[in-house]
């Protein structure tokens, strides 16, 4: 009788686990980061520490139809085209700037300013990029899609 009852108690504990794991992936996890779209890619050119800032000169690259996905950076950006059209995205999904071959784009740092580069032309996009960031931050911080019907 005890060896039936301690089966019975153990499978409803095992039901209301099941039961309690299957809410909770119904629920959802965390929004996933937006990484950059295949062929995306940066070179470093040169970087240096001055003072309490990293100063880094990258290269960019992103193919037709490509985009930076979602990011933030932890300092500011100077950025400038090199070749092709850069289409630029804040977090409320409208375009903040169309920048073409010899523009000058600025992005501030902040974990509030959520934006995404996005490749809308047919020829590649050249970006010269100067980063001044905190030293040793990273050079960009992935975020998730903020609800906009792009990538």
């Amino acid at each position: 009788m005890r060896r039936r009852r301690a089966n019975r108690n153990f499978r409803s504990r095992a039901a209301v686990v099941l039961a309690a794991v299957t809410g909770l992936s119904l629920l959802g996890g965390p929004a996933e980061a937006t990484p950059p779209g295949p062929g995306v890619t940066g070179k470093i050119l040169w970087q240096r520490t001055v003072g309490d800032h990293d100063l880094v000169f990258r290269e960019i690259h992103l193919p037709a139809g490509q985009s930076t996905g979602w990011h933030t950076h932890d300092g500011n950006l100077y950025a400038v085209v090199r070749k092709g059209t850069l289409s630029h995205f804040e977090s409320d999904c409208e375009p903040d700037g169309v920048y073409r071959t010899g523009s000058f784009v600025f992005e501030p740092g902040g974990a509030t300013h959520v934006h995404i580069g996005r490749n809308l032309g047919g020829t590649e996009v050249i970006l010269d990029v100067l980063y001044v960031l905190p030293h040793g931050a990273p050079l960009s911080e992935d975020a998730p899609n903020p609800g906009c019907p792009f990538q």
